[in-house]
């Protein structure tokens, strides 16, 4: 059976779904977008997502293409159409359909899509061996803390990663690591999770959010602060978080060992602490 996308307030096969070529997403990548984990068929971390959501809308002067309940009944439903029980759900807005202009377009009315995929996330190979990462200029523009759809630097960097057979980019600034090109980047060094903090440089992650919360709890010491590239390999241990790998275990990073080689106890342990809090 096909499967059921949401396009402007209408459920349809994915075949029949249509964008205008005059959308200005497609034009020029002017819209914003959401990912949101589904385990045990339920979305997690769903309110934060949607306040980020708000907020990249707002930073952009895009309009809300429908009500804010609507929006959640449509992750609801496409979840149970597709019998989405563990995946992702992908949504993003874009500012509509206009003639070709760079100034934004008054009184038009912004574009919403939406679609399920299914994806082994809870029991991922790769949290019981850890994943290597490489590092790579961050070529972005300054305003990351917005979550656009122009995604061709870390489109770029992923292909590096992969090419290197890594499974992430860290990307670095100035001598310091910024982020993942789809993840966020921390080390921990003596007990202590290190992860840079938050600013236009980032974005807000939000999966960052509800870990470091926990993490708080579990009374796991924080730093916020920027850390460099030889911190990052010097570290007893590292980890990156994102909406479809929670927390994931690094053990190399530019080919140099991370701490014991192998995932450490802090990683493991936010990994479980954050899982058992979704699930509940």
């Amino acid at each position: 059976m096909s499967r059921i996308v949401h396009l402007n307030g209408a459920y349809l096969p994915e075949q029949d779904a249509k964008v205008s070529i005059f959308d200005r997403g497609y034009v020029f990548a002017d819209g914003v977008y959401e990912v949101t984990a589904v385990i045990d068929g339920k979305l997690v971390d769903y309110a934060p997502h949607m306040e980020r959501l708000d907020r990249s809308l707002r930073e952009l002067e895009i309009a809300w293409p429908c009500s804010k309940d609507e929006l959640r009944e449509v992750h609801e439903e496409l979840a149970k159409r597709n019998n989405v029980v563990e995946g992702v759900i992908y949504m993003q807005v874009t500012r509509g359909v206009a003639e070709r202009d760079f100034a934004f377009p008054k009184d038009i009315p912004s574009a919403l899509m939406a679609f399920t995929q299914h994806k082994k996330l809870l029991d991922s190979p790769y949290a019981a061996s850890g994943v290597k990462v490489i590092s790579i200029p961050d070529i972005r523009w300054k305003r990351r803390d917005i979550k656009s759809i122009a995604l061709l630097p870390q489109c770029m960097g992923k292909q590096r990663a992969a090419e290197a057979g890594a499974f992430e980019a860290w990307m670095v600034e100035e001598g310091h690591v910024t982020e993942g090109t789809s993840s966020s980047a921390y080390i921990v060094k003596d007990g202590k999770v290190i992860t840079r903090p938050l600013s236009n440089a980032i974005l807000a992650g939000v999966t960052r959010r509800s870990l470091l919360r926990l993490a708080a709890e579990e009374r796991i010491e924080i730093e916020e602060r920027l850390f460099t590239l030889e911190e990052a390999h010097a570290a007893d241990e590292a980890f990156l978080t994102s909406a479809s790998t929670f927390v994931m275990p690094i053990v190399e990073i530019d080919g140099k060992s991370i701490g014991s080689g192998k995932p450490g106890p802090i990683a493991t342990a936010l990994r479980k602490i954050y899982l058992e809090a979704a699930r509940s």
